[in-house]
């Protein structure tokens, strides 16, 4: 009986770009381990024992193939049913333990060794295990140097001929960069093999017309793919004029891709016929699997499953396929006919529905594509993946993303903030505003309005847009013109009408216009250039926007040669609105044959707003990049191993005492599940260096007065109760009570308003100040938010709030709170100061905002933190208020922990 994690188990992506399937050793691998065993080298045997070994006994089988799972731990990796790699660790002491790892030699230089480490190093941590001691022959360099280059701390010695290294198993920033490095190595790989096949069979290629599997083959065949094409039919000799062949498996050569064009009961079978042909990847074209139900998502997952177990990544199912534009390989292994010429731009889509109108407006609007993929249901290849691959790709200097959702969002905004660093990323997120229902705040969910989705786009570097005519606007800046350099545009044109349109867009998307040179009506292409010329070379304008009407004679040719001619030699970007006309015109074109990237060519929008809006997303990008992106600063007073404590203890409890419930957001109505007693979220938030000021529970009047005198006064009486907001001003707190007399009958006034619908605490009263709100939690679209905003009832009604991914830089601090409508007043003197002593810290703020941010990153546990009021004064920013939610952990955090792929049920 399996008594291991279920995360244990995994898919990874190799070096190569293959899979394998890694998971823990069970009894039943006994045979498969003694197969893998007689296929090792003799120098492969040897390295591993330090002695010939040419035969497992029974008992060496038992024993490596029954282990604990506590002290004893192995993993191997399998791929199509073989064993190919084993991985043990030993424990010898309370944290330490021997680690040692043998690879078949058939499957060495394939980077499993690196990711096994990873995988048995994280097991180890989880039970306990601090180091690892790994005893190694000095001739055997290749292990060796998988130990040297893990990135964990290490220290050797030699003694008696064997090099002893000891590995400090603590993550560290360099284990953590070399595990992305090697991950996003071995997934660009993966996609290049889609990308790049020497030979693809279509399964499922029909004789009839306008069927899938005709059409597959019909647009690999016009699409001058470079290399050959089987198609596979049961009973045809040949399609579309081309020899076929009944099975995949009758196919005399290699095959590196197939387009799976079958019913989906079938689609199964073909993939077991696939792997055992030693296929690379499966485009499944075919419909019929998680998009119709339970019934369907069992049949996907059993697709992808068998996939990655022979080594394959998987596109689709449901999906139009993928298409790849390099001369090279010249790939339309899609349902579309008609691809764009070859250009800078990768798209991914994930509707298959879309993709082929996708594809013809790229081709409409005069942009070319370096690849496309649509992945349907994303079922194994994602976005992720693509812009792995994309990161390195020479040909393609802009990516474009049809998002319907974010399968692993932690890895989604790490890359896309890695990527937009090199080359712009453009996204059109569908299916609303992102928003979560949460079932009321004990379900753990933070929700998101739509303006928040863009922001947190933003942060991580991702121009969102609206939809996909946007996107392709923004687009033909990024990819034919340069980033501006700021936000100053100059505006030429000769219709004065058309130039004030284009300021006042300019003025409403943030940007800084010039006063427009209107040239008149009758102005000529030597009158464009010259003002252009001119524009161009003024330092404080950053981009221009030319409006052209034709006049009575036509100048149109001429004035578009001047455009090619300036946008060529400039280092500033031109957009225009030119005869009304969209993309880029054939007389805007620098370059129009197949095969170039028209680089110099004048992106031109059928309206001024719209080329104005491309243009500041584009500047708005730039500015993005240019930015200094902050840094997380060392914060005292963290205790993580406090706040496990205090989670586990919350967690464990069945109900909360009765005095438990009354202070920090304890509630009557208690989840047992969720819901946190006040001092343990007080203990929580403690752990962090987060103070809550202190208060104290009154059941009477005199209770109170002694409350009061226990803490000093000022003080307030306020009813804590789940449904009242405890803020300064409000009808259920008294504030400001300097004497006994003024507590008494604060007190009696709030008892009889409530009555016993809510307990009355003495809390100690804070210096005037500005009341804010802080929020942080899981969003199930973006992974860990926070967000901030200042607590009245006009921020509440105005939903002045601010949003942005967790954990927070220092510079990501200072932007949320400057990013509320309302910010200026925590950066002006408050009412009645006259002294700067007494502006309200700022730092303080953005410090405990940090703290928050850094709190629930850490523990997935926290599904949802409320502290209001805030107040923020010049003494700091002071918690006066609030209430945290737990909830049971996922086993597998994504994007945290050693390298896999998107889970399916094992």
């Amino acid at each position: 009986m399996q008594s291991y994690p279920n995360h244990w188990e995994a898919d990874v992506v190799l070096t190569d770009g293959g899979t394998a399937h890694m998971r823990p050793i069970t009894p039943d691998d006994a045979d498969l381990l003694r197969e893998f065993h007689a296929r090792l080298s003799p120098e492969t045997i040897y390295y591993r024992f330090f002695a010939p070994y040419p035969k497992l006994s029974d008992r060496d089988v038992d024993r490596f193939t029954n282990v604990d799972y506590e002290d004893r731990v192995a993993l191997v990796a399998t791929i199509s049913d073989s064993l190919v790699a084993v991985v043990r660790y030993d424990k010898i002491a309370p944290e330490e333990a021997e680690v040692a790892f043998v690879v078949e030699d058939a499957h060495q230089g394939r980077g499993l060794a690196s990711v096994l480490l990873e995988h048995i190093g994280a097991a180890a941590r989880e039970r306990g295990v601090r180091r690892f001691i790994a005893d190694v022959l000095p001739e055997n360099r290749r292990m060796v140097n998988v130990f040297r280059e893990a990135g964990y701390t290490a220290q050797q010695t030699f003694d008696e001929g064997v090099i002893r290294l000891t590995l400090d198993l603590q993550p560290t920033d360099d284990s953590k960069e070399v595990m992305r490095a090697r991950e996003q190595r071995a997934e660009s790989r993966s996609i290049a093999r889609l990308l790049y096949p020497g030979s693809v069979a279509v399964i499922g290629a029909s004789r009839t017309a306008h069927t899938i599997g005709q059409s597959a083959l019909r647009n690999l065949l016009g699409g001058d793919f470079q290399g050959p094409v089987y198609p596979v039919h049961p009973e045809a000799k040949a399609v579309a004029g081309v020899r076929a062949y009944p099975t995949v498996s009758d196919i005399p050569d290699d095959v590196d891709l197939a387009v799976v064009a079958v019913r989906a009961e079938a689609v199964t079978a073909v993939v077991e016929e696939c792997a055992d042909k030693g296929v690379h990847g499966l485009i499944v074209v075919s419909s019929g699997f998680g998009e119709i139900g339970p019934e369907g998502r069992a049949r996907q997952d059993e697709l992808v499953r068998t996939a990655r177990a022979a080594g394959m990544r998987v596109v689709g199912p449901n999906c139009l396929g993928i298409a790849n534009s390099d001369p090279k390989v010249s790939l339309n292994a899609t349902l579309s006919p008609d691809l764009p010429p070859s250009g800078p731009i990768g798209f991914f889509s994930q509707s298959g529905a879309l993709g082929r109108a996708i594809l013809q407006r790229v081709a409409e609007r005069g942009m070319g594509l370096s690849t496309f993929v649509s992945a349907g249901n994303r079922a194994d290849v994602s976005g992720n993946d693509l812009m792995q691959y994309w990161q390195e790709d020479p040909s393609t200097g802009v990516v474009l993303q049809y998002l319907e959702s974010l399968g692993n969002p932690r890895k989604f905004t790490r890359l896309a903030r890695r990527l937009a660093k090199q080359k712009p990323v453009v996204a059109v997120r569908s299916g609303g505003s992102a928003q979560t229902t949460p079932t009321g705040h004990a379900a753990g969910g933070l929700s998101l309005p739509d303006y928040a989705v863009t922001s947190l786009f933003q942060q991580a570097g991702v121009v969102r847009v609206d939809d996909i005519t946007q996107m392709f606007d923004a687009a033909q800046v990024f990819a034919y013109q340069p980033l501006p350099d700021g936000p100053r545009v100059g505006i030429i044109g000769n219709s004065d009408s058309l130039e004030l349109l284009v300021k006042d867009a300019a003025v409403r998307q943030g940007l800084k216009p010039h006063e427009p040179v209107n040239l008149g009506p009758q102005a000529t292409a030597e009158d464009f250039d010259l003002a252009l010329e001119t524009a161009l070379a003024a330092p404080d304008v950053h981009s221009v926007v030319v409006v052209f009407i034709p006049a009575l004679h036509p100048i149109s040719d001429d004035v578009a040669r001047v455009l090619r001619a300036r946008a060529l030699e400039s280092d500033k970007p031109i957009v225009t609105t030119y005869l009304a006309r969209q993309g880029i015109p054939e007389e805007l074109r620098h370059a129009g044959e197949r095969g170039e990237t028209l680089k110099g060519s004048v992106p031109s929008y059928p309206a001024p707003e719209d080329a104005v809006r491309a243009l500041a997303l584009a500047t708005r990008y730039a500015q993005w990049r240019n930015r200094k992106p902050g840094r997380h600063p060392e914060l005292p007073d963290i205790d993580r191993a406090r706040a496990r404590a205090v989670i586990t203890r919350a967690l464990d409890k069945d109900t909360p005492d009765e005095e438990d419930i009354a202070w920090f957001g304890g509630e009557r109505r208690y989840d047992e599940e969720t819901a946190v007693s006040g001092q343990d979220a007080r203990d929580l938030l403690a752990s962090y260096g987060i103070a809550a000021y202190p208060d104290i529970t009154a059941a009477s009047a005199d209770e109170a007065v002694v409350a009061a005198g226990q803490l000093g006064y000022p003080v307030v009486v306020k009813a804590d109760a789940p449904d009242l907001r405890v803020r300064a001003g409000g009808t259920f707190v008294r504030a400001d009570l300097r004497t006994p007399e003024d507590v008494r009958s604060a007190y009696n006034s709030l008892a009889d308003r409530f009555g016993g619908d809510a307990e009355l605490v003495v809390q100690r009263m804070a210096a005037p100040g500005v009341p804010t709100v802080i929020r942080a939690g899981d969003n199930q679209s973006f992974g860990s938010v926070v967000s901030f905003g200042l607590a009245d009832v006009t921020a509440e009604l105005l939903d002045d709030r601010a949003f942005r991914l967790a954990p927070l830089t220092d510079m990501d601090a200072a932007d949320l709170i400057h990013a509320v409508r309302a910010a200026p007043l925590l950066f002006g003197l408050p009412a009645g100061s006259t002294s700067l002593a007494e502006q309200p810290n700022v730092e303080a703020l953005e410090e405990l905002l940090i703290r928050v941010s850094r709190l629930v990153e850490a523990f997935p546990e926290i599904g949802y933190i409320d502290l209001d009021p805030v107040l923020v004064n010049a003494t700091g920013a002071h918690v006066l208020g609030g209430r945290v939610w737990l909830r049971e952990a996922p086993e597998v955090r994504p994007d945290v922990g050693p390298r896999r792929l998107r889970g399916v049920t094992f």
